[in-house]
């Protein structure tokens, strides 16, 4: 009888259940700085405890999803975003045969470099660094886990595994980084699919619950959104007769079942068309592997253009997110004049001086942010 689950015996386990086209932890590329394997932890298990500890994580909870944290406690934050996101991805790979922790890494990990204020502050940083190679949180998620945090002695950052990296570069580098970036197929591997399109899967909904609890949003107008009307249906025939307040949420925790049913149909799919025998094959595939039916993409875009239109440029929205671009581009303007305002450690950081300031920026939280703002700016004003 088998009483300890050691790490050779996990790596076994994956080889002979796993799909061909998973990505086995015992087959992983390493990492940049080589360090010997735990007892009972596999590499990507290790990563995504290592993200869990870090101090870029725990400051995820301070950052906006939409509201700014001040606006209520019931609202996502980005560390809420993040949980939800990996919920659905442990599901997605799971049901599909791949690699849960490995998607569950990236997905915990995905949102790492984001600014504070959510996409305002990266449009603004975005702005301001300009004609310095410019921002993108998916980008800045690599410098942190490759240089900003400090956990161990012999490196900087996490050490994560190149697979996990190659997973939170979604578009490239377009700055300089100072270690190797993973080089990227046609595709991603599946188990960073699957944790970008649980991303996708998780903040729709969130952000309409959100909406919905906020008033922005009413019932009434979603009735014009086929996956909405098909989802109610499902949640009045479950919920008929019962306590109607809990419809909506019943019907968006339908919509989220609809999309990731159909995710996993769809995909199984094609993976059985396409027969890729490897992960290194998946990731050369000409066909994009992981994703929707046809009618249910549809749907999803439709969803997505409905929260752009009514709800993310909504008034009261926009007034936040007005503040927000302003309150960062006093920030850079201040800390870029006088970089003596920097902690010692980001002005030791790696980057000319605006990237400095860049990671600093994009490192706060929304009410340090805030505080900051009020300590250097409104005081001088």
């Amino acid at each position: 009888m088998q009483v300890v689950r050691t790490r050779e015996l996990v790596e076994k386990v994956e080889e002979e259940g796993l799909a061909p086209y998973a990505v086995k932890s015992g087959e992983s590329r390493g990492r940049i700085h080589p360090e010997a394997e735990h007892r009972y932890r596999t590499v990507f298990q290790r990563d995504r405890d290592r993200v869990v500890h870090c101090r870029a994580f725990r400051r995820l909870e301070y950052k906006t999803q939409v509201f700014v944290y001040h606006e209520g406690d019931h609202y996502r934050n980005r560390l809420t975003h993040t949980i939800e996101n990996a919920q659905i991805a442990r599901t997605l790979a799971r049901t599909l045969c791949l690699n849960e922790d490995l998607a569950e890494a990236v997905a915990l990990a995905h949102d790492l470099g984001h600014t504070p204020f959510a996409h305002a502050g990266e449009r603004a940083l975005n702005q301001l660094m300009r004609d310095d190679g410019g921002f993108d949180h998916n980008r800045q998620t690599l410098r942190v886990v490759d240089l900003l945090e400090f956990r161990y002695p012999a490196f900087d950052g996490l050490n994560l595994s190149l697979e996990v990296r190659e997973g939170l570069l979604k578009h490239g580098c377009n700055w300089q980084h100072p270690v190797p970036v993973p080089e990227l197929e046609n595709q991603r591997y599946l188990e960073a699919q699957v944790a970008n399109l649980a991303d996708e899967i998780a903040y729709s909904n969130h952000d309409l619950d959100d909406g919905l609890n906020s008033g922005i949003l009413d019932l009434e107008m979603l009735e014009d959104i086929w996956i909405w009307r098909e989802a109610k249906g499902i949640a009045s025939e479950r919920w008929r007769g019962r306590d109607g307040t809990v419809e909506p949420r019943q019907t968006i925790t339908a919509l989220i079942d609809i999309l990731v049913t159909d995710a996993i149909d769809s995909t199984a799919k094609r993976l059985s068309a396409a027969s890729p025998a490897t992960a290194d094959e998946a990731r050369k595939s000409e066909l994009r592997l992981v994703g929707y039916s046809d009618r249910v993409h549809v749907g999803k875009r439709e969803l997505k253009e409905f929260l752009r239109k009514h709800f993310y440029y909504h008034p009261r929205v926009q007034r936040m997110t007005d503040r927000a671009e302003k309150i960062l581009s006093d920030l850079f303007r201040v800390h870029r004049e006088d970089l003596s305002l920097l902690p010692d450690k980001a002005r030791e950081g790696d980057g000319d001086d605006a990237r400095r300031v860049a990671d600093y920026l994009a490192g706060m939280t929304d009410r340090f942010a805030m505080s900051s703002h009020a300590k250097l700016v409104d005081s001088h004003e």
